[in-house]
């Protein structure tokens, strides 16, 4: 009985990990101990962890486009200074008249997840930040398993895939996570761009009401006026007498402090 009682209970969770982890990660041979990329939301919960010797810092955000408009055009005209809309109208216009593409939706890529990965690959390699590698049976088992929560877009040019985006969607929302580009053809194509208008796009014909991107690439969410989603890193090291000296590091070491352009936006301070 006492069991189920804290099974339920998130602080006797957090407790029971932050006690356990530091054993299991000696094991392993880690040299350090990372909660990553937990909502604002969580902050009041894992607060606790301090205690057992971590430290909160921000990780790179995500963020969000709240779709209160009644369609692509009034959120051009509506959210967007003129500069950035004009900006747009013209790489659309150069799209369509010289790489014409044409979006499919679909909640299964098991056949055409060979086409589609590579595109995914491009981007990876492309990264400035090293992150794990999706594989084929992720994109296979996505589609299979969560036939209700996932959503895959792809745009092709002539019937070669270009662009893809894999999506979560639930409640209203509409999750970006992963984006495979062509990019023999993307700058060309503006398919970053063009990808976005066909999303939103579809996003405010079906009533969803907010669209979420993943993390990076924050000078074009700026200027279409996306607000940041904050996330958190909660890190300490496995040797309890290196946490004093970890612990002054961070600050220096956090990946937010050394892009120019999060400190633009209007929330950033919620990211501290």
């Amino acid at each position: 009985m006492a069991r189920d009682i804290h099974a339920g209970d998130p602080s006797w969770k957090i407790g029971a990990l932050a006690e356990s982890l530091p054993v299991v990660a000696k094991s392993l041979r880690a040299g350090m101990i990372v909660f990553k990329d937990f909502p604002k939301s969580y902050r009041d919960q894992l607060a606790a962890l301090r205690g057992h010797g971590y430290t909160r810092i921000p990780s790179m955000p995500g963020s969000k486009l709240d779709l209160h408009f009644t369609s692509f055009e009034d959120y051009l005209q509506n959210k967007l200074s003129h500069k950035t809309r004009k900006n747009l109208r013209n790489k659309f216009r150069k799209a369509s008249e010289n790489f014409p593409v044409h979006m499919e939706v679909r909640t299964d890529i098991s056949d055409h997840v060979d086409e589609l990965l590579p595109l995914y690959q491009q981007v990876l390699k492309k990264s400035q930040y090293r992150f794990e590698e999706l594989t084929r049976d992720y994109f296979v088992d996505l589609g299979r398993k969560m036939s209700d929560r996932a959503i895959f877009f792809i745009w092709r040019h002539k019937g070669r895939a270009v662009a893809f985006c894999s999506c979560l969607r639930h409640n209203g929302v509409l999750r970006d996570n992963y984006i495979g580009l062509d990019y023999e053809v993307a700058l060309k194509g503006h398919l970053y761009f063009v990808t976005m208008r066909d999303m939103l796009t579809w996003a405010l014909v079906n009533g969803y009401r907010t669209y979420y991107s993943a993390p990076l690439n924050y000078e074009p969410k700026y200027h279409l006026r996306h607000e940041l989603v904050p996330l958190d890193l909660y890190v300490r090291a496995t040797s309890g007498w290196l946490n004093p000296l970890l612990r002054l590091a961070l600050p220096f070491l956090e990946p937010t402090r050394y892009d120019s352009i999060i400190p633009k936006f209007a929330n950033a301070n919620e990211l501290r």
